[in-house]
């Protein structure tokens, strides 16, 4: 079944609730204040159904406040809306809240509308022709120019079936069908304690199908209820599909979680958003131009906070006119790119504007890189795609990350992230789970660029001062290249800079092409020198300085060529830095092999050689490092074979 949802909106006293009660049979308005003062307070709903040629169709009525002090209830009714019904009382005219109204449902982009033009029987002909010249003026140049206006009484029910045509004329031109597969959202627009059954919450499902069973999230913050039972205008249903009024039972959750305003959502398919660039228009009738910070009510779906907001490009926003400009929120909001925003001067309450999302997760940019921001994110979403993937940095984004800032799924993301990819604007950084994965992670280029350069100027530096090295440990290469975000993807880096001939692998050591560690002619009378001592020496060796004062060299240079010797295997360096000849520790092993050493304490090891514990130690876990040994509680077990 098709399914479409109506909004109302009009002046204080217009007919709207009568109106809707006319087409539907249904009263919306349903607090007691509401029908003793006659006027709508909060929301109401009502539906319809309609059958023909082309299948049934499911009308959702969302009635909104009229009075301009209940504003703020009418705005959490017109998210979803996809045909407005404007109503303007024939006796009276277009009037102030008429004008905002229809303000803020062009700001919503709401695609379609018909104009109720009520309390017909109430006026004569010349007037009744009046207003609706004075409804044709109203829509002249705005996007309901042209909208059918209909003469209505809602008391004798002259005029009501030809407005009933025309809304389903229009409503199923805007139907929704078939089955949404993005996640679920649903704003909560209200939410109550009923007797015998709990809590309770309605709101129009604005992506996505919910079923009996389902878990859903609770945004803002990590809450969660399950769904018990699900009705779409009073009629039980296993599921509800995107665009229908839909009333969930609710277990898992108190009525202290589910104020107006909060989602439930699909969990982990959401972030909560602080920060938003929008693409707003500033009504023409606003009182001043807007530059710096102001502050605003900020209205979306069924939520409402204050925040504020500034424009940036232009950096000035003038009535009638339209910008790019950033909203600060003091509490977070469920948005992705695409929701509509409305925003409010707090005092004297007033409409300001509006517009689309752009960024629902907006950081601060400077000077250029606020200026290439604001370009790829008002630009198309492949644009916006690899404008948020740069701001990853190092660590990318994957299409899980990326699909929160749109309310889709991945796989939905992961086709354009393939087509950026093989066009060069993206690199793919394979994940865990494979190519086909969610885990996989994409890359700017730029972002790489940026490593690369950095990775040339680390090694250049690096064997610059330590001329004999063969390599430097990839450990430390990864310390200095990468940043913490980068870190994670350390191998798929490496691989990358080795492809781009920036560096080498070689087991531990990151090397650089075309460099070679070749001594100098004294360099390797000392070499020689330094193994010669060290041979001698045994497992008692002399200390680095003892070194340096027995040879009469410099310590930088005897360091550089021990580092030489010790990559080359001649000189072992222990964990804790010692220097030991390798043909001193071979002969030890050797020794310990023959010598039917099976197991033995620290004591056992130290006092047969004769060393202290500052070498023995160290000289142990070497062993146990290349498996010549293997610890076991406090003694140390020979690995036979090794």
């Amino acid at each position: 079944m098709a399914r479409v949802i109506v909004g109302t909106a009009g002046h204080i006293d217009h007919g709207k609730t009568s109106l809707v009660r006319a087409l539907t049979g249904i009263d919306c308005d349903r607090w007691e204040q509401e029908k003793t003062r006659g006027i709508t307070i909060d929301l109401g709903f009502a539906h319809l159904t309609a059958h023909g040629e082309d299948g049934d169709l499911q009308i959702g009525f969302i009635d909104v406040p009229g009075h301009e002090r209940f504003l703020h209830n009418a705005l959490a009714g017109l998210g979803g809306v996809r045909v407005l019904l404007l109503v303007v009382a024939a006796d009276e005219g277009v009037k102030p809240q008429t004008r905002e109204h229809l303000d803020i449902c062009s700001l919503l982009h709401i695609p379609s509308a018909v104009v109720a033009l009520t309390k017909s029987d109430l006026v004569a002909t010349d007037l009744l022709e009046l207003a609706q010249l004075e409804v044709e003026e109203l829509l002249a140049g705005g996007p309901f120019e042209g909208a059918p206006a209909i003469a209505v009484s809602s008391t004798t029910g002259e005029g009501v079936e030809d407005l009933r045509r025309a809304l389903l004329e229009q409503a199923r031109s805007q139907a929704l069908e078939g089955t949404d597969q993005r996640p679920v959202r649903l704003p909560v627009d209200r939410a109550f304690h009923l007797k015998g059954a709990g809590v309770v919450v309605t709101g129009t499902l604005v992506s996505g199908s919910v079923a009996t069973g389902d878990s859903l999230q609770i945004q803002p913050g990590e809450g969660s209820a399950r769904v018990r039972s699900i009705q779409v205008h009073g009629m039980e249903r296993p599921a509800a599909q995107t665009g229908e009024r839909t009333s969930l039972q609710l277990a898992g959750a108190g009525l202290e979680d589910l104020s107006r305003g909060v989602h439930l959502v699909t969990p982990e398919a959401f972030q909560g958003s602080r920060s938003l660039l929008l693409r707003c228009r500033l009504l023409p009738d606003a009182d001043k131009s807007i530059s710096g910070f102001v502050p605003v009510r900020v209205h979306h779906f069924a939520s409402e906070t204050v925040g504020k907001m500034r424009p940036l490009d232009p950096p000035e926003l003038g009535p009638g006119g339209e910008a790019l400009v950033e909203v600060r929120l003091s509490q977070p909001l469920t948005a992705v790119r695409g929701d509509t925003v409305i925003l409010r001067r707090p005092s004297p309450a007033a409409t300001l504007g509006g517009g689309p999302v752009l960024d629902p997760q907006w950081l601060r940019h400077r000077g250029n890189a606020l200026a290439n921001a604001l370009k790829a994110l008002s630009g198309d979403l492949p644009s916006a795609l690899r404008q948020w993937i740069y701001e990853g940095g190092e660590a990318g984004a994957t299409g899980r990350e990326l699909a929160r800032r749109l309310g889709g799924r991945p796989e939905a993301v992961h086709p354009l992230l393939e087509e950026l990819a093989a066009a060069g604007h993206l690199l793919e950084a394979p994940g865990s789970s494979g190519a086909s994965g969610g885990a996989r992670r994409w890359i700017s280029p730029a972002v790489f660029q940026r490593i690369l350069r950095r990775a040339q100027k680390v090694l250049a530096s690096y064997f610059k001062e330590n001329r004999l090295a063969r390599g430097l440990p990839k450990a430390e290469a990864v310390q200095r290249i990468l940043s913490a975000r980068g870190k994670p993807l350390a191998a798929i880096y490496l691989d990358w800079l080795q492809s781009a001939k920036v560096l080498g692998l070689d087991g531990d050591l990151v090397t650089l092409p075309g460099h070679r560690a070749e001594l100098t002619g004294e360099e390797s009378k000392l070499a020689r020198a330094i193994v010669e001592n060290l041979d001698d020496a045994g497992l008692k060796p002399p200390s680095p300085g003892e070194l340096q004062r027995d040879l009469g060299a410099k310590p930088q240079i005897v360091d550089g060529v021990v580092g030489y010797l010790v990559e080359r295997g001649k000189l072992l360096r222990l964990p804790n830095g010692l220097i030991l000849s390798a043909r001193a520790v071979s002969e030890l092993q050797k020794e310990m092999a023959a010598g039917g050493w099976e197991k033995f304490t620290v004591v056992q090891f130290k006092d047969h050689f004769g060393l202290s514990r500052k070498w023995a130690i160290p000289i142990l876990e070497h062993l146990d490092s290349v498996g010549f040994t293997r610890r076991a509680g406090d003694q140390r077990l020979l690995v036979h074979g090794s």
